[in-house]
């Protein structure tokens, strides 16, 4: 464990957003999001819906969330719209690697919230979140050869495409799909 990293962040505002690390009493929004959103993100997140099928298994879900943030073993969040006070959206590093260090960030928002750059106004303040507070030295994120989006904004925010990952993740209809690995280093974030 990293005492350095004892007092990080649990929440970063955005003009738009509030992105706070999960905790108790979460778990029925968190609940609400997946079922609003699951045929929309069960291509990509089929644990999460799997793991998140009633409002006891969110409540759940958020407080092992927690416990993991506090070993320092995952930093999951609910992104919320500030004006709205709604949760929108779920932003989380995994696959850390201390040594490194490194870790993959993997993110959805509510399909009603696409398109109006929230994520983009997200990601901008947690890249800068993983590298000046978690003292990162490169985030990976994967994502779907056919999520176009999520590419395009990968792009945006200064990740650069690292290659593909031939039939590494099948879908729940069974299908086997190629993985585009997109990284970011600290230098190319100008740290």
């Amino acid at each position: 464990m990293r005492p350095d990293l004892f007092g990080i962040d649990t929440a970063i505002i955005t003009t738009r957003t509030l992105t706070r690390r999960l905790r108790e009493g979460d778990g029925l929004e968190l609940y609400d999001l997946i079922q609003e959103n699951s045929s929309y993100i069960e291509d990509h997140f089929p644990i999460l819906v799997e793991l998140i099928r009633t409002p006891e298994e969110g409540e759940e879900f958020a407080r092992r969330s927690l416990a993991k943030w506090l070993l320092q073993e995952e930093f999951t969040f609910g992104i919320w719209r500030v004006d709205e006070a709604d949760m929108i959206g779920y932003l989380h590093f995994r696959n850390i690697d201390w040594q490194t260090p490194r870790a993959e960030i993997s993110y959805f928002l509510h399909q009603d919230q696409a398109g109006k750059g929230l994520m983009t106004e997200v990601m901008s303040r947690m890249i800068q979140f993983a590298f000046k507070q978690l003292q990162l030295n490169k985030l990976v994120l994967k994502t779907l050869v056919d999520n176009y989006n999520s590419q395009r904004l990968a792009r945006k925010v200064g990740f650069r495409r690292e290659g593909d990952l031939r039939h590494e993740y099948r879908k729940a209809s069974g299908a086997l799909l190629d993985v585009m690995l997109f990284g970011l280093t600290r230098e190319e974030y100008g740290l």
